[in-house]
């Protein structure tokens, strides 16, 4: 099959907030179908759809309801059918969301499971009798909040939900469970899906025993925001029995010539997970919020890139700065740069100068950053419950900003969430075609990595520069590429004596003779001359 994906970049579309056709204030398919030139034009390789199909919208999507429609808030089946020629005719490929290890307490399936224990559907869902005392069968924690279990009177047992009550986690151990889902993915890939981004991959199985999880090994000084964060998830998730379900998933995958891409969530051992769960024969690639969090400093990155490809050297990995579940990285790092642009520019060209593919989150390539908004204002059941703690996802998933017009040209109506001033002055209008825009920068620097064979597959070997400059060669012999970085907002200067050439896009630096100088937030690739 072809390996398009390797090394390749994908865009992460949140429908919702892209574009709106029909003035409801909702972003659409239809709308996303007319913005994807500006894709095309972009250069990027693919384009992931969040969630669009049938759901109550108690997870913005993430709470499926039907996995084979599309809800009508976003459109129907023909317009997905319309969205993905059009992607194929501008040489954009497809990559859709798929949310199954949990579905909606409104699937049909659900409403089934919870009415008997003796239906054909009984175990489709992680069901379990309390304890003698009335209390849930173990300690597990929801990622939203509170205990993992919710009491159903029906059934007089509890039911599993590793995110809100009404996302019921599917029972994986039930083999007609793995046969319905593949019927799922099956079903995308007849309408012409190039693949699929799994959500929660390492959460679809869980410990036939029930036993509960342990304290994290991790002292505190005093309780997280979210006690979640307290357990060592060695119980709900991340079960060895997740390693075979991967493998049929590939199997399909490969009958098909798709490619695939998994989330992995987890706060120990994400680049171990991320390795394995890619070996040959199970996904293709995987990404982690290794890279979504606070940490903007050379070892850091040094050590994620080494030690995933130490511990999978047949791995792939994707890599990302930013998505729907985190602040902007601008907002994260800005204390790292001179100026939200440069720091923006510089981020971009050290993301897409990464060994492995890469991610990019809507609005990064014209530096958007996040937006504060009033708890009233609020929308995201993660932000309502913790609330006033940063913990919260509506921030980074308001409406993408095309020009300066007051809703940002993403709609007529009322946007779902405010487009707010802050916002509004970084949009796509007032940076296409000005030299030195976030958005130029990034068309120069996707442009830079598609025609340089050394940054989509070339090797990575990584240089002992001092704090705080990051240097790492991509590929070997003729076209090795030479990538330095200068992670903070002081000039630093270093003796340079190899005979090389700057190529591509660069950023406040200078070769001069023996010398080479690296200004705020500096970018420089360097080919190398013999």
């Amino acid at each position: 099959m072809s390996d398009w994906w390797k090394g390749a970049v994908t865009y992460q579309v949140y429908p919702r907030s892209f574009q709106d056709s029909d003035g409801d204030g909702v972003g659409d398919l239809p709308g996303l179908t007319a913005r994807l030139p500006y894709l095309a034009g972009l250069g990027v390789d693919a384009v992931w759809l969040s969630p669009f199909f049938r759901s109550p919208m108690r997870d913005m999507g993430y709470d499926v309801s039907d996995y084979t429609d599309v809800d009508p808030v976003f459109g129907t089946l023909a317009d997905f059918d319309a969205l993905v020629a059009r992607a194929h005719d501008l040489g954009l490929k497809i990559i859709i969301d798929q949310v199954l290890s949990h579905s909606s307490d409104r699937h049909p399936f659900f409403t089934e499971s919870r009415a008997s224990r003796t239906g054909p559907r009984a175990d489709w869902y992680v069901w379990a009798d309390p304890r003698h005392d009335g209390s849930p069968p173990n300690n597990w924690l929801s990622v939203f909040g509170g205990s993992a279990w919710t009491w159903d009177a029906r059934r007089r047992q509890y039911y599993l939900h590793n995110f809100l009550a009404e996302q019921p986690d599917l029972n994986y151990h039930n083999p007609q469970v793995q046969d319905w889902a593949l019927s799922v993915l099956r079903f995308w890939l007849d309408r012409g899906v190039d693949g699929f981004r799994f959500d929660t991959v390492n959460y679809f199985f869980h410990d036939r025993k029930l036993r509960d999880n342990p304290a994290d090994f991790v002292e505190r000084d005093e309780p997280e925001t979210n006690p979640y964060g307290m357990q060592y998830h060695l119980f709900d998730k991340n079960r060895p029995e997740n390693l075979a379900w991967l493998a049929r998933m590939r199997r399909l995958l490969d009958e098909y010539g798709a490619a695939s891409v998994g989330e992995v969530g987890d706060s120990h051992h994400a680049i171990e997970m991320m390795g394995a769960y890619s070996a040959p024969g199970r996904l293709h690639q995987c990404y982690s919020f290794e890279m979504l969090g606070r940490d903007y400093a050379p070892a850091f990155f040094r050590s994620r890139i080494e030690g995933f490809f130490r511990g999978a050297p047949q791995g792939w990995p994707m890599w990302a700065f930013g998505n729907h579940d985190v602040p902007r990285q601008v907002t994260r790092w800005l204390s790292h740069g001179a100026d939200a642009e440069t720091l923006a520019k510089q981020a971009g060209a050290l993301l897409l100068s990464f060994e492995g593919s890469i991610c990019l989150w809507q609005g990064e390539e014209i530096g958007q950053t996040d937006t504060e908004l009033a708890f009233e204002e609020l929308t995201d059941p993660q932000g309502i419950a913790f609330w006033p703690a940063p913990v919260g996802r509506d921030n980074t998933r308001t409406p993408m900003v095309w020009d300066d017009s007051p809703r940002g040209g993403f709609t007529t109506g009322t946007p779902w969430l405010p487009v707010k001033p802050p916002q509004l002055a970084r949009n796509v209008a007032a940076q296409t075609g000005r030299p030195g825009s976030v958005l130029e920068f990034y068309r120069a620097m996707l442009a830079f990595r598609r025609l340089t064979p050394a940054l989509r597959t070339g090797r990575s070997t990584f240089l002992d520069t001092p704090d705080p400059v990051l240097a790492f060669q991509r590929g070997l012999g003729e076209g090795a590429l030479l990538c330095l970085f200068n992670l903070s907002a002081t000039t630093v200067a270093l003796a340079f004596e190899a005979a090389a050439t700057p190529v591509g896009p660069v950023q406040n630096a200078v070769l001069d003779g023996g010398m080479l100088t690296l200004g705020p937030n500096a970018v420089v690739f360097l080919a190398l001359n013999g």
